[in-house]
């Protein structure tokens, strides 16, 4: 059974599918079962940051910056997309990113405790959690 908001990604042609909501059965895609992907807690590497990270702004906004010092957004290597999911799992906000972006998501306000996550086209999937 798959759950709201996993994410799985094919292992033969990369596609990668978010669950909208909870379902029997196998996702299959290209003729494969899709593998379940699970987002990195924890870093050991000390020179590239991936886990996002909360700031709050003067105005009561947030900035969710995709690691402690921001993380490169080159061609070859970037963060493809930074995504928020409330704790209660009701409410999504999704930002893609291209090369040369900054590697941060800007929100007006925080409504709830929630986690963000963000795919590295090199590393994967990470995630971080609001206060």
């Amino acid at each position: 059974m798959t759950e709201k908001l996993e994410i799985y990604r094919c292992k033969v042609c990369g596609n990668f599918v978010q669950v909208i909501l909870n379902g029997y059965g196998e996702l299959v895609c290209c003729g494969e079962p899709m593998e379940l992907v699970k987002p990195n807690t924890t870093e050991e590497v000390k020179t590239e940051y991936h886990i996002p990270v909360y700031k709050y702004t003067d105005k009561d906004g947030i900035i969710i910056q995709v690691g402690k010092e921001p993380h490169p957004m080159l061609k070859e290597h970037y963060i493809m997309f930074i995504e928020t999911i409330s704790e209660d799992k009701k409410q999504v906000r999704i930002q893609y990113l291209e090369p040369g972006d900054e590697p941060k998501m800007l929100l007006d306000k925080k409504t709830c405790k929630e986690t963000a996550i963000e795919y590295c086209n090199i590393h994967g999937l990470w995630e971080g959690k609001s206060d």
